[in-house]
């Protein structure tokens, strides 16, 4: 009697479960490590999400599904300021004084330069000396990925994680400037902007566009002789504030003096973090602005999954060449030759 035919596929097949297996426990492990508060786990599984390789997104993706339930329990805060401000000194001393509270504190950037820089806010990390080696801080900097919606989609993710991991408190600094600071306003509750004194273009030197998204503008370097210039600037941006329109919050934008060198202002600007989160707790805007960056996000992120896959389709790329040519030498307009490459892309 013949033997049945051996299938010689089964070997692999087993071996593909297994290894499929394996990744799952290590996911797993990942995913429990990181909501038990393990800072080592969480700096891997930030690395996990950041990571750009096919075979790690479906492990991402399954991680971020299993922390999911464990996030959305911290205040989450934007900070931007203008070059030279102090941030890094600022969210230093910031972060120490939520610190000596008990709380526990992540800091987080997104810096759509980093490609070109090659992640240059580590030089920041290591300025924040006392931050970074305390047993309740977490310091990441932004992934290099080149394109801001790339960056601020992983800092977003990160945010899950860091908040599955019992962060209180995470700090989203801004490194680039513009479009940056429109995407950390869209994923965090409260967006704080440093401002300095004693250059006399205090308020020509912030763009209008990150002064109406401020909820708190804190006027930093207040001390010594540069004291009576910083009261005055302040004063300066307080009536500035009231001359921009009314915050969807219900929030009225506030000013204030504070000292990263000497640590002075920090219980006032945690004081106003807490009546802000306050306050649209109780009028609801908190729950609904979090619903809102939701879907802003999905969108966001639908838009960038398609540019992805269909600049990466094989037919698209063959056709953009010439294309690119056609537009040039305005054979084609640029609107007809897009939408030849969209059909191009959906009939493929």
């Amino acid at each position: 009697m013949a033997k049945a035919p051996q299938n010689i596929h089964s070997k692999e097949v087993i071996e593909k479960i297994k290894a499929s297996r394996a990744v799952r426990e290590t996911v797993d492990q990942l995913g429990k490590s990181v909501i038990q508060g393990d800072t080592n786990a969480l700096a891997r599984a930030i690395t996990l999400i950041e990571s750009s390789h096919e075979g790690d997104s479906k492990q991402a993706e399954e991680l971020l599904r299993m922390v999911l339930p464990f996030s959305g329990k911290s205040v989450r805060v934007g900070i931007s300021g203008v070059p030279g401000a102090g941030k890094s000194t600022f969210i230093e001393a910031f972060g120490m004084h939520l610190i000596r509270q008990g709380k526990k504190v992540a800091v987080l950037a997104v810096d759509p330069s980093s490609e070109a820089g090659k992640g240059s806010i580590l030089g920041d990390k290591t300025r924040m000396n006392s931050l970074a080696s305390s047993e309740l801080a977490f310091i990441r900097p932004s992934p290099s990925s080149g394109a801001l919606g790339g960056v601020a989609r992983k800092t977003r993710e990160a945010i899950f994680l860091c908040e599955a991991a019992g962060f209180e408190y995470i700090l989203v600094e801004t490194v680039g400037v513009g479009q940056s600071e429109t995407a950390v306003h869209s994923m965090v509750d409260f967006f704080l902007l440093i401002a300095i004194a004693g250059a006399g273009d205090e308020l020509q030197g912030i763009k209008r566009g990150i002064m109406e998204m401020a909820d708190l503008v804190v006027v930093n370097k207040s001390d010594g002789d540069n004291l009576p210039r910083a009261k005055a600037a302040r004063q300066d941006i307080q009536r500035a504030l009231h001359f921009f329109p009314e915050l969807p919050s219900g929030w009225i934008p506030e000013a204030v003096l504070a000292s990263s060198l000497e640590s002075s202002g920090m219980e006032e600007i945690q004081d106003v973090i807490s009546r802000f989160t306050q306050h649209v707790q109780t009028n609801g805007y908190f729950a609904e602005h979090r619903k809102e960056q939701s879907r802003w996000w999905l969108k966001e992120t639908i838009q960038h999954l398609l540019n992805e896959l269909f600049f990466n389709q094989e037919e698209v790329k063959d056709k953009l060449v010439l294309t690119e040519q056609q537009v040039i030498s305005q054979q084609v307009s640029v609107t007809e030759a897009a939408r030849q490459l969209i059909q191009l892309f959906r009939t493929k």
